[in-house]
C-alpha cells in the first residue's frame, strides 16, 4: 500500500460480487464438516457401509446450536442469514467494533474473541487478514473452544496456526475443522492436515460458481479499461 501511494498507482478490485456464492459454500464446509460427508462418502466407497449401528457416522446439527463469526462483514452476515433457518438458537460475532446495523437483521450479539470461542458450536472466521487477525487462531484460541465444536476458516490461511490446529484435531480438543484457505495453497499433499478424518480441506473454491467467476471477470477488464483511459473505475480503491 505504501509503495502504491508512492507511485500514484491506481487500484481496481472486485468487491461485492462474490458475496452470495463464498456464504454459499461457507454452509456448504460446515455442513460437510459437522455431519462428516466427506467421511460418509468414503466409507460408501470403500465398503465401510455394513449394517445400521446406532452412533455410525453420526455428527453435530445446527438446530438449538450458537454460531459465533469472526469478522461481520459482508460474506459474515451472508454467512448468518443461510444458517439462521436452520434453527441456530443464537448468533455471536467479534470484530474490531459493534456493528449493530448488520448484526439486527439476525440478532447477533457483539462479545470477545475469547467470549466468542467459549461459547459457540461452530466458529466461523470471515474477518479480512491484518496484523491483529495474522495467527489469530492458535493454540490460546483452539483451548477456549468446547470439544464438541466446529471450526470453519474461509477468511486467509494465515489467520490460522496450522500447527497448532492439527493438534487441537488430533488431541481431541476440537471435534473438526472445515478449511477454504491453507497456508501455502495449494496445500502439499503430504500436509498432517490432509491426513486426520476430521479436517475437511477445500481447494479455495468459494468464488467458484460460473455466474460469480464470470461477474469478476467483467468488472475487472471494466476497472482495467477505465484506468487505461483516464477515466473513473466502477471499483476503484481509495487510498
Amino acid at each position: 500500500m505504501d509503495e502504491i501511494k508512492k507511485r500514484g498507482i491506481r487500484v481496481g478490485y472486485t468487491p461485492d460480487v462474490l458475496t452470495e456464492a463464498t456464504a454459499e459454500l461457507t454452509v456448504a464446509l460446515l455442513l460437510a464438516t459437522c455431519r462428516r460427508l466427506p467421511e460418509a462418502i468414503q466409507e460408501v466407497k470403500s465398503g465401510g457401509w455394513k449394517s445400521w449401528a446406532p452412533m455410525w457416522m453420526c455428527g453435530y446439527g445446527l438446530s438449538n446450536s450458537t454460531v459465533g463469526i469472526i469478522g461481520l462483514g459482508r460474506i459474515g452476515i451472508a454467512v448468518a442469514q443461510r444458517l439462521k433457518p436452520f434453527g441456530v438458537k443464537k448468533f455471536l460475532y467479534s470484530g474490531r467494533r459493534p456493528r449493530p446495523e448488520c448484526a439486527a437483521g439476525v440478532n447477533a450479539e457483539y462479545v470477545s474473541c475469547e467470549k466468542l470461542t467459549e461459547d459457540s458450536d461452530f466458529v466461523v472466521v470471515s474477518c479480512a487478514l491484518t496484523p491483529e487477525t495474522e495467527g489469530l487462531c492458535n493454540k490460546d484460541f483452539f483451548s477456549r473452544m468446547k470439544k464438541t465444536a466446529v471450526f470453519i476458516n474461509i477468511s486467509r490461511g494465515s489467520a490460522v496456526n496450522q500447527e497448532d490446529l492439527y493438534q487441537a484435531l488430533v488431541s481431541g480438543q476440537i471435534a473438526a475443522a472445515g478449511l477454504d484457505v491453507t497456508t501455502p495453497e495449494p496445500l502439499p499433499t503430504n500436509h498432517p492436515l490432509l491426513g486426520l478424518k476430521n479436517c475437511v480441506i477445500l481447494p479455495h473454491i468459494g468464488s467458484a460458481t460460473y455466474s460469480t467467476r464470470n461477474t469478476m471477470a467483467v468488472l475487472a477488464v471494466t476497472n482495467l479499461l477505465k484506468g487505461l483511459a483516464g477515466e473513473e473505475m466502477p471499483s476503484e480503491l481509495k487510498i
